[in-house]
């Protein structure tokens, strides 16, 4: 099955454009793209678990693949979105979306391994992890 936001819990939230985000070509850098995209990454994961989740494992990035679609300038509102896609083993893909009301203006897609926080060494998704993503999945 091919998981998206209908198929995932997502998680969304708005931004204002800063002059901080803004680069020489007067919009927002590449950089700071990516950096809105661990954010949210990092709020999603904070939201879905709990303390004990966060005791026994952590996140960390294998992989980010940007598409750059249009550009965001000074003082636009962006709305970002993120889900969880396809996890399995010790791996999965979370999709971001920014949007500049119904234009996009990113895709990414960022490949993450579960890490357990005992041991320091990947570990597999279980069900603990996959019913807070996925919630009513097919066993």
């Amino acid at each position: 099955m091919e998981y998206s936001p209908e198929h995932s819990v997502s998680y969304s939230y708005k931004l204002k454009v800063k002059e901080a985000h803004i680069d020489n070509l007067s919009h927002v850098n590449n950089v700071v793209y990516l950096q809105w995209v661990n954010d949210i990454s990092e709020k999603h994961w904070n939201l879905l678990s709990q303390n004990e989740l966060k005791d026994k494992y952590f996140w960390v990035v294998l992989r980010h693949e940007l598409d750059y679609m249009n550009q965001a300038v000074l003082h636009d509102e962006l709305t970002l979105v993120t889900w969880v896609g396809e996890s399995k083993g010790v791996k999965s893909v979370r999709h971001v979306s920014i949007y500049k009301e119904d234009t996009l203006l990113l895709k990414a897609a960022s490949t993450w391994c579960l890490i357990d926080a005992k041991t320091l060494r990947p570990t597999r998704i279980k069900s603990d992890i996959l019913n807070l993503i996925h919630p009513g999945r097919p066993s």
